[in-house]
């Protein structure tokens, strides 16, 4: 008999085939983890490939010429990713976001988001339908986004000052590229656009007022992150955290804020509006204030590994199941019974003290799962 050879790149990180339970549990929509939180978001990474070499997801040190990516028989196709999809709205995913890498270098991505977009929830309403990018290809690509059944779109901007965007961006390209797609993407109708600038102190913390000055008043929502420490290649440290606090303090010295309420339960931003009424800001306390109390989220790998966690260190492969002879019911029954265990709580044990959530194991890599 013949050996079966499995590629280093599928090894990368360790993911168990589920288990399917014998007696299978139907999708109600009601599925809730042995926290309570329902699963209600699904962040799909189409591709593990980045044009962009962020020091804080993919430093070019790392993710040089020699750096092996995931080969395309790896991938999950279309069909697959829109299967799986479909099972976990039957269990009440409402939001679905295609993330990356970058996932507008995914050849024909507006296929896929076709094929999303078609799908309804067991009351009949389309999905929530989003993606997030570096909108390095944006502007080229938002009418056939649009046309494909987009609903919006979220563009991650670090600086507004070209030389330190692209400093961070480690791949000499231009704002003003940026800005154009953005531009493109709001005449279009992905809105209302949401800008993230992930904030590192001493890095692109003076492009804090900046980048609030040059939204304000627009249709776009711009959102700061605390600069977070997932996987294990970005070099983080804890004196290069800007706390949420300090970003709003900057921000209010200049344009006087005040607090708003959450737009819905599990929103990881904290939301602010501008006293004038010029628009709003937030900010997601990733390491400060943890939110892994109202999480709501589950991440489908490029590969089509599970993580339930950003800062998993484990996964559970669910493309053994979508490439194997299990039925719907079968993959979908094995999704409930791993969603009904889920106790990830990682950012709540780090702020306490507490031990490394992944046990001293490799954490997930950001451009392998998606923000």
């Amino acid at each position: 008999m013949g050996q079966t050879v499995i590629p280093l790149a599928d090894q990368r990180y360790l993911a168990s085939v589920p288990h399917i339970p014998i007696k299978l549990i139907a999708p109600t929509g009601l599925l809730s983890d042995t926290l309570a939180r329902p699963l209600r978001d699904l962040r799909i990474s189409v591709t593990d490939r980045c044009n962009f070499r962020c020091s804080y997801c993919m430093p070019k040190e790392v993710f040089d010429k020699n750096y092996s990516f995931l080969p395309q028989t790896s991938l999950l196709s279309f069909e697959e990713i829109t299967r799986t999809a479909r099972l976990f709205v039957a269990h009440g995913v409402q939001k679905i976001r295609l993330t990356g890498g970058e996932p507008l270098l995914r050849k024909h991505i507006e296929v896929l988001i076709g094929m999303l977009s078609a799908l309804r929830t067991p009351e009949g309403a389309p999905l929530d339908l989003t993606l997030t990018t570096n909108a390095s290809v944006l502007a080229k690509k938002a009418q056939a986004l649009k046309d494909a059944g987009l609903q919006r779109i979220t563009v991650s901007l670090d600086a507004l000052d070209d030389t330190i965007f692209r400093r961070m961006n480690d791949a000499d390209f231009p704002v003003a590229d940026v800005l154009k797609g953005i531009e493109a993407a709001d005449k279009v109708g992905l809105g209302p656009i949401k800008v993230n600038m992930v904030v590192k102190r001493g890095t692109n913390d003076s492009e804090i007022v900046p980048m609030a000055r040059h939204f304000k008043g627009s249709s776009v929502v711009l959102r700061f992150i605390e600069y977070m420490d997932v996987g294990a290649t970005n070099g983080w440290r804890m004196n290069e955290v800007m706390p949420s606090a300090q970003v709003i303090e900057r921000i209010n010295e200049v344009f006087p804020l005040a607090a708003i309420g959450a737009n819905s339960l599990g929103e990881t931003a904290q939301r602010w509006r501008y006293r004038d009424g010029s628009g709003e800001v937030g900010v997601i306390s990733s390491v400060t204030q943890a939110f892994c109390r109202d999480c709501n989220r589950a991440r489908l790998s490029t590969e089509g590994k599970l993580f339930l966690c950003l800062f998993a260190s484990q996964g559970h492969d669910l493309r053994a199941l979508l490439r194997g002879e299990f039925s719907d019911e079968q993959i979908s029954a094995a999704i409930a019974h791993i969603w009904q265990h889920r106790d990830d709580r990682y950012s709540e044990l780090r702020s306490s003290g507490q031990a490394d959530a992944g046990g001293g194991e490799r954490r997930v890599e950001m451009h392998y799962i998606g923000g």
